[in-house]
């Protein structure tokens, strides 16, 4: 069976086609800056193992149909295409960012769906109006095809109320949903599944903090395989420090800044989303920039790097509380799996708590799934790579054959 799995953004199509009979990754790309000026293509057709034909074109796109459906051509192109036709595809798996508590798994899409989807626009401004067009669009250029929504909040509706209330008027959860939902799912999904293959035990019989750090960030407390918590909130601005969101603070700051600053709320949100984080702290949000500044002794990117590195380790804290018992550490995602520098920060001085990271593991590179703890630390710390597109297709095809069985 071939999967088709797609993450629509605002002016960005990204896909990867699989062939689940072995997972084998058969196509990708993405299309970027759709309606622009000038958008771009890149192409990846795998023929082979270890044996990759690239197609670059820097290229206008007027819409997203017009991206999507060059896509489809070139997915079914004799020379960069791995198919013969549209119908060889069974089944487009979709991101949807917010499904809000309507959605505690992967769904099969129907008119009902799109409509709840539409009505959880008022939470994903940014993400669901994009991921509805690449559903609308997906269904009419491969009309024969299943259409599956897997959904980033899907994961941490498990969260009993006591984690996911806010301390608000509770009118304000009734009526209008106000609460914790939590986001980054099919990552921190996929990594506690591999961390349990990792370890040889059930995931049901483990206790996990799985920590996804790229440009957004995010933790999850994994209590016996189910999420029990997590760092993000109502929306992805909530918990960690991020590139340029600001993570957890005092809400009366944009009450602070809207008297003493005259701020509007527009301005307010842009602050937190788009000037906050490590690009607020020292004017990067690129950590590879910060890290070569920081290794010069530039003091506004170590102080950046302490504030980072400090709030993951608060998280961690408290996740150990949470749980009790930890089994272990998943960092994931591009810093978290890259990063030696972060992982040594936001560890150091935790070996009382039983956590003790190996240095010369912590140095060390191969892709796959690793353990970076010293054989004596009471707590393992891993190092996996995720891959939300995988688990996604996964996802698709457990609705597929539940379907057609």
């Amino acid at each position: 069976m071939k999967i088709l799995v797609i993450n629509t953004g605002s002016s960005s199509i990204k896909y990867e086609l699989f062939d689940m009979t072995d997972e084998y990754v058969m196509a990708s790309g993405n299309v970027e800056r759709i309606a622009e000026a000038q958008s771009f293509l890149t192409h990846q057709y795998f023929p082979e193992p270890e044996k990759v034909v690239e197609k670059k074109e820097s290229v206008f796109f007027k819409n997203h149909e017009a991206a999507f459906e060059c896509i489809a051509e070139l997915l079914k192109d004799k020379k960069v295409g791995p198919i013969k036709n549209a119908a060889d595809i069974t089944a487009v798996g979709h991101r949807v960012v917010h499904g809000g508590e309507r959605f505690k798994a992967p769904v099969l899409i129907n008119e009902s769906v799109v409509t709840a989807i539409r009505e959880h626009i008022p939470l994903a401004p940014l993400h669901n109006p994009a991921n509805l067009k690449g559903i609308e669009i997906a269904g009419n250029i491969l009309p024969n095809a299943y259409q599956i929504a897997v959904f980033d909040t899907a994961f941490h509706q498990s969260m009993p109320r006591k984690a996911f209330l806010y301390a608000l008027p509770l009118e304000l959860y009734k009526k209008y949903k106000v609460r914790r939902y939590g986001f980054h799912g099919t990552s921190h999904a996929f990594v506690a599944e591999q961390a349990a293959q990792y370890l040889g035990k059930p995931l049901k019989e483990l206790n996990l903090i799985t920590i996804h750090l790229g440009n957004g960030c995010s933790m999850a407390a994994i209590q016996q395989g189910r999420c029990v918590d997590t760092s993000m909130g109502m929306t992805p601005l909530e918990g960690l420090v991020m590139g340029t969101r600001s993570g957890d603070i005092d809400p009366a700051i944009p009450l602070y800044l809207a008297d003493y600053l005259n701020l509007s709320l527009k301005d307010i949100d842009r602050l937190l989303n788009k000037e906050s984080g490590l690009k607020g702290l020292c004017g990067e949000n690129d950590l590879r920039e910060i890290i070569k500044k920081y290794e010069s002794s530039d003091e506004s990117a170590q102080l950046a790097l302490e504030v980072y590195t400090y709030r993951i380790k608060k998280y961690i804290g408290a996740y150990l509380a949470v749980l009790g018992r930890c089994h272990g550490i998943v960092f994931t995602a591009g810093i978290g799996e890259n990063s030696v520098l972060i992982r040594e920060m936001a560890l150091s001085g935790l070996e009382p708590l039983g956590i003790i990271l190996d240095d010369k593991r912590n140095h060390s590179f191969v892709r796959d799934a690793r353990e970076i703890s010293l054989e004596e630390s009471l707590i393992k710390v891993m190092v996996i790579p995720t891959n939300e597109e995988l688990e996604i297709a996964r996802a698709t095809l457990e609705v597929v054959l539940q379907h057609q069985s």
